[in-house]
């Protein structure tokens, strides 16, 4: 039986090997996907501010892509009023924009510095007007403010310029609208509206041929914004704790409060481009981030791990009880060999004595004839009851149901037991019951068994058994009470198991693990019930409980 322990042990710990490399390996995968995730999170920290600044751009982009360019639809025709109205539209959609100056530009050949000379064309302004949220002011008077001043003449020289070399046969292109009649400088756009062909073709016929002419009229109009009007969207709150504007050359000092936070910057385009947004979350604020898409994640690989470790614990029960089925199949072949050549060996010399030739008397030939009966009664006993337990397992019997009187075949076997155990004491009684209806052969094979285990796992000076009888309602009762050796505890549930044998110096020999396992089978299939209460030492109690049917 020792190497089977220690096949026992190496397999189990196997198995042991197994759950600590699993479990290892989970730790190792929590940790790198931690890790990961930490890694993800920071790297989407640092890459989807871009989405922050095309959301928060949105208002400026579709100013300066579609609102500004409306301009143009008026053709020049613009005027003050007009004009009110337009940047009433705009301060009410574009917070941002806090004023704007409309210029009435005029267009003929006379030359106005800077101009372009050569081309002798001129460009001057008739009027300005600034509006604000509430307000509207004439600027023009003896003379025009310098800044104004300096940004129409960039404007006009520009556009001279085009005009000078512009393509008649075709509408202007994208980057000649660009570079000619928008003017991009930082917190202002100004726009000049952009002429029709036949237009362009009149200030190009007035540069060529300095011809006095009528006066052409142009609009143009700048937009001064409040970068800190913006209304910064945050797509990403759970990436972004905190979004500000500030200029570019903002740079906080390196402080122990800005270790302990997570910061990144992107610069605004166009007007914009003095300043810049300023992102920041707290180490905690971000930690609680990664901690909430790691959760997922470490749920799946919790879940592979479970699912291994159930596998494992699979495998485990499955070499447990192959390795029970084993040493019970083990045990019942040793056993039943043992059963076998015990009275094979008994019938063989009693049967070569029958063949010697020496003379024997009619007492040796009884006492052979005897011997062999017996034994091949055992034998015959042996058999039958595997093949009862065979059958009844695959139901292939029926029980044959007779009139039983109670007290005559209870005493029947307690008689028999007592000269086959001389030392035997045994006792009945019988409450509330005569006669009921069942199969004899097989309520005996019960009483035989249980009788029989009583005695054998009794203690030599307590060989004692009382059987109760009793009618219970629609039951019929037997108490099998002995004072024998006792069942521990952790054995109880095992011990109708078939092939199983407690280990003890009763059941060393002759002992196969059938006997229960044939009882518990044979009261199932007469639909009943048997149960088993024991102390160590002190007895056993079977209770069978069969239907009572008269």
């Amino acid at each position: 039986m020792k190497p089977q322990q220690q096949g026992y042990q190496k397999n189990f710990s196997l198995i042991i090997a197994f759950f600590v490399l699993i479990s290892v390996t989970l730790v190792v995968a929590l940790i790198i996907v931690y890790n990961l995730t930490q890694r993800y999170v920071e790297n989407e920290f640092a890459s989807k501010k871009i989405d922050v600044l095309e959301q928060t751009l949105k208002p400026y982009n579709d100013l300066y892509l579609n609102k500004v360019y409306e301009i143009t639809s008026y053709q020049g025709f613009l005027d003050s009023a007009s004009a009110g109205k337009y940047s009433a539209t705009v301060f009410k959609d574009y917070p941002f924009v806090k004023r704007t100056v409309f210029y009435d530009v005029r267009i003929g050949n006379e030359l106005v510095e800077p101009g372009s000379k050569k081309y002798r064309l001129g460009i001057s302004v008739k009027s300005i007007y600034e509006y604000t949220l509430n307000k509207q002011k004439r600027l023009t008077g003896t003379r025009m403010p310098d800044v104004e001043d300096i940004n129409f003449r960039q404007m006009a020289a520009k556009f001279s310029y085009y005009i000078a070399n512009a393509d008649t046969s075709r509408a202007p292109n994208p980057d000649e609208i660009y570079k000619t009649f928008y003017d991009i400088k930082p917190d202002k756009v100004s726009y000049l509206n952009i002429p029709r062909r036949q237009e362009i073709k009149a200030y190009r016929n007035l540069q060529q041929t300095g011809q006095t002419s009528s006066f052409y009229k142009q609009n143009m109009m700048t937009f001064y914004l409040d970068p800190y009007a913006l209304h910064v969207a945050n797509p990403h709150p759970e990436l972004y704790q905190q979004i500000s504007i500030k200029p570019v050359v903002y740079d906080p000092l390196d402080n122990n409060d800005n270790k302990q936070q997570y910061v990144t910057e992107l610069a605004f385009p166009g007007a914009f481009s003095d300043y810049k947004l300023y992102f920041m979350a707290s180490t905690n604020y971000l930690q609680g981030e990664i901690n909430r898409r790691f959760m997922p994640t470490g749920a799946i690989v919790f879940l592979i791990y479970f699912v291994l470790v159930f596998i494992g614990w699979l495998i485990y029960r499955n070499l447990s009880t192959n390795l029970k089925i084993f040493k019970l199949q083990y045990d019942f072949i040793n056993n039943f060999t043992h059963e076998f050549k015990t009275p094979v060996s008994v019938i063989k010399i009693a049967g070569s004595n029958l063949r010697s030739e020496a003379e024997l008397t009619e007492r040796q030939r009884k006492h052979y004839g005897r011997i062999l009966d017996e034994e091949a009664d055992r034998l015959n006993d042996l058999m039958n009851k595997l093949l009862s337990f065979t059958q009844i397992e695959n139901r292939s019997i029926n029980i044959k149901r007779k009139e039983v009187n109670i007290e005559e075949f209870v005493k029947g076997f307690i008689e028999t037991f007592r000269i086959k155990y001389p030392d035997f004491k045994t006792d009945y009684k019988i409450e509330g019951v005569d006669k009921f209806y069942t199969d004899p052969v097989l309520l005996g094979s019960i009483f035989q068994n249980l009788i029989e285990n009583a005695y054998k796992y009794s203690h030599p000076q307590h060989k004692e058994l009382f059987i109760s009888v009793i009618h219970e309602k629609r039951d019929i009762v037997f108490t099998f009470i002995d004072k024998g050796i006792g069942i521990p505890k952790s054995e109880i549930k095992n011990i109708f198991k078939k092939f199983y044998r407690i280990e003890n110096k009763y059941n060393q020999n002759g002992s196969v693990g059938l006997g229960l396992a044939f009882c518990k089978e044979l009261v199932n299939f007469m639909n009943g019930d048997i149960t088993v209460k024991s102390e160590l030492n002190q007895g056993s109690e079977f209770t069978v409980t069969l239907p009572y049917e008269i």
